[in-house]
């Protein structure tokens, strides 16, 4: 199993709209990530800085990000959120298959 953690801005005007949205996220889009071997996923707010947990399960991580990203409810998805984030200083990729979000180091981790 492979822990990732993200992290982007939050733009603050859609902070309402943001949480609106992921209390009711799509079901198509929550079916493509489970297909995509990602599980406990979850997203953090904390002073405009967003920061999302998952689990990734599967043994072909840049092949099930793909699927994600070629996903057409998933982009449709993305339109609608990427408008609210802002990438983190300093992540030029500015895509949302695999740069938009910023990866974290994982320093410590127990179960």
């Amino acid at each position: 199993m492979k822990r990732v953690g993200q992290i982007i801005h939050l733009k603050p005007e859609h902070y309402a709209e943001y949480a609106r949205i992921h209390a009711h996220v799509w079901p198509d889009v929550l079916d493509t990530i489970h297909k995509a071997n990602i599980r406990n996923y979850s997203i953090y707010h904390w002073n405009g800085t967003l920061f999302a947990y998952f689990e990734y399960v599967g043994a072909d991580f840049e092949a099930d990000m793909a699927s994600i990203a070629a996903d057409p409810k998933t982009r449709e998805w993305w339109q609608l959120t990427d408008t609210m984030q802002a990438p983190i200083q300093g992540n030029s990729s500015g895509s949302a298959e695999g740069g938009w979000w910023t990866d974290m180091e994982e320093l410590f981790h127990t179960d």
